[in-house]
């Protein structure tokens, strides 16, 4: 601080610390200094019987103290006064308005750089020619540079306060940061984030917003709002990637939303209600630096869960298909497709439909539901035919909130989630998995990605049991009849003579097939063979064999059938030879039988007396049956 005091007259003070303050400090520290000297003055009588003031830089009056405690004079006379006298550059000044004339001493106070902070001032008489003005003001300067001491000492705490609170803060978010990426699972960071500030801020509410699913039981975690995004504050700070602090009006609370930024995008905010009281700006950049902190260690988590989860995935795939492939069969397949696919997801249902093209319709050939099981579906119904139409997954999160596909599979089993995908085989549809649960939105998006990788090695695995069955049946069948080839029809007979009681063989020879041959050619011909050969599909049970003996014979082996209804049957077959095929033609048959009682059973024996009885029927007229 310094003054000029020369030949007893003191022109101004100057206090070098009061550059940085807020008038409103100034105010707060000429006042104290004021009430101060005051009180010592107040100990010499001759000096209480003056008027004394302090007013601002702005010329507002701070504090005014009279003898009496009350002023006979007009304040705004006193102030205009202490202006006049300042612009004029006196210390002393004479007031004569009216009936108010009183002398003025004032005193102006300056910080550095000549900018005024305030005056202070006595007013006198006029008849006190001898009163000592500036030695009088002069005793407020220990006053003012005391409360410039203590103001500039409580700067520098506040200063210091805050340097702390910023180490502090850099310690513990450093802290908070190595115990971030030291966690390798999401749950884990955002518990570790919560519990961090509910720690540091008791009265805070937070809540955590994000844009992926992450279902948590024990966290608050809430999902984004993007339908009034120019309203809801998270959604703002999540599009823009700021932090946006909204101050508290009236009984609304603050609000701080951060968002949970890392290298590759934001995923979340996390958004706190708080007490302005408790909430400034260090606070509010310890949050930012957090959130991004936060950001990147969930980031660094997500992408560490999924590269395990591809793992998983990749061996999960990969166990699947080598036990999807140790079967052949169709029915299997289907089976262990639909119970595995309950367990891999942590379903309730499941529905394994398989197209049927001869008839255009789905068929349901797997399911835990045993009413669904064989239950045949037009390509166009409910959701296996909206996959069928469309060969695209699709994920329905909560079927009953509007259910505009109607589904047996959902009514009947009160499901409310489901995921299904298309069977393709070379883009053609196969088939469809459905697969269900009774709770909303509970299949996540990787399950429905998951599903429909698994879809794709599940029609490989279908396409190669039935191009397996293809050639199977190719290598046991006859291109041309469509009848069971001789080898099938030897290795059948031996396998049932072996677990039958009895059985019976029928053979059938094309009456002078070589002159249907020489008279209408070999076409012709053939297509008698395959009328022939379908009369006798229609003759016989599923379980009946029928075979392309060789040339225009064939053979039809009964099981567990006598040789009486054999040749009840034989004569079926001739009688409608007769009446149905064009150009007509006969045929004759040989019926033998075995039985478990005989003292030689075999194949050959079987073969040879049918062959004996059809050598006796051509040799007695053709168009008959004979028995061996």
């Amino acid at each position: 601080m310094t003054s000029n005091l020369q030949n007893d007259k003191l022109e101004h003070i100057s206090i070098d610390q009061l550059l940085d303050y807020k008038p409103t400090q100034l105010d707060e520290m000429l006042t104290a200094s004021f009430i101060h000297w005051i009180e010592q003055l107040s100990v010499f009588s001759s000096f209480t019987a003056n008027t004394y003031f302090v007013c601002s830089s702005d010329y507002n009056m701070l504090h005014i103290s009279s003898p009496d405690n009350s002023l006979p004079i007009n304040q705004d006379l006193i102030i205009r006064a202490t202006r006049a006298a300042n612009e004029a550059g006196e210390m002393e000044y004479a007031v004569n308005e009216r009936d108010q004339a009183f002398k003025l001493g004032v005193l102006p106070i300056h910080a550095v750089g000549n900018q005024l902070i305030g005056s202070v001032g006595i007013i006198y008489n006029m008849d006190q020619s001898k009163f000592s003005t500036p030695r009088i003001l002069s005793s407020f300067l220990p006053h003012i540079l005391l409360q410039a001491e203590k103001m500039e000492n409580k700067r520098l705490l506040v200063h210091q306060q805050e340097a702390e609170q910023k180490f502090n803060i850099t310690e513990m978010l450093f802290e908070v940061v190595q115990t971030l990426h030291s966690l390798n699972d999401v749950e884990s960071v955002l518990t570790e984030v919560i519990d961090r500030i509910g720690k540091l801020y008791p009265l805070v509410q937070v809540s955590l917003l994000l844009s992926q699913d992450n279902q948590s039981s024990s966290l608050p975690v809430k999902p984004l709002n993007f339908t009034s995004a120019e309203n809801d504050i998270c959604t703002r700070a999540f599009m823009e990637g700021e932090l946006i602090y909204n101050p508290a009006i009236g009984e609304v609370d603050a609000e701080v939303a951060a968002p949970l930024s890392g290298k590759q995008g934001v995923y979340g905010v996390l958004h706190l209600h708080v007490l302005p009281i408790h909430f400034d700006h260090n606070d509010i950049q310890f949050i930012r630096l957090l959130a991004s902190s936060a950001g990147a260690a969930f980031e660094n988590a997500k992408l560490y869960e999924q590269s395990n989860f591809l793992v998983n995935e990749l061996r999960l795939i990969n166990d699947i298909t080598i036990k999807l492939n140790q079967s052949l069969k169709l029915s299997e397949i289907f089976s262990f497709a639909s119970s595995e696919l309950i367990n891999i997801f942590g379903a309730d249902f499941s529905c394994v439909l398989q197209m049927d093209k001869t008839e255009n319709e789905m068929v349901v050939q797997a399911s835990n539901l045993p009413t669904m099981f064989q239950e045949k579906f037009s390509v166009d119904y409910g959701f296996s035919g909206l996959v069928y139409t469309t060969k695209e997954p699709i994920i329905i999160s909560d079927y009953w909130s509007n259910p505009v596909v109607q589904s047996k599979l959902m009514e009947v089993t009160g499901s409310r989630s489901m995921i299904a995908s298309p069977i393709l085989v070379n883009n053609e549809v196969m088939g469809v998995i459905l697969v269900t649960h009774r709770y909303p939105n509970f299949f996540s998006y990787d399950n429905y990605k998951l599903l429909q990788v698994l879809s794709g090695h599940i029609g490989l695995t279908i396409a190669n049991a039935s191009l397996h069955a293809e050639v199977k049946r190719m290598v046991i069948t006859d291109n041309l009849t469509g009848l069971y080839a001789r080898h099938y029809l030897d290795e059948q007979v031996n396998f049932y003579q072996k677990k039958d009681f009895c059985g019976s063989l029928i053979v059938v020879d094309i009456d002078n097939f070589k002159g249907v041959n020489d008279t209408f050619g070999h076409q012709i011909g053939d297509k008698i063979l395959i009328q022939v050969s379908s009369i006798i599909k229609t003759c016989i049970r599923d379980s009946d064999i029928a075979a392309r003996w060789g040339g225009e014979e064939l053979a039809i082996y009964l099981p567990q059938v006598s040789i009486d209804q054999a040749v009840r049957i034989a004569e079926r077959i001739r009688n409608r030879v007769f009446n149905e095929t064009q150009p007509k033609v006969t045929v004759s048959c040989g019926v033998s039988d075995w039985h478990w009682e005989d003292e030689k059973i075999s194949v050959e024996l079987l073969f040879y007396k049918s062959d004996m009885a059809l050598y006796k029927a051509k040799h007695d007229g053709k168009n008959q049956i004979k028995v061996g």
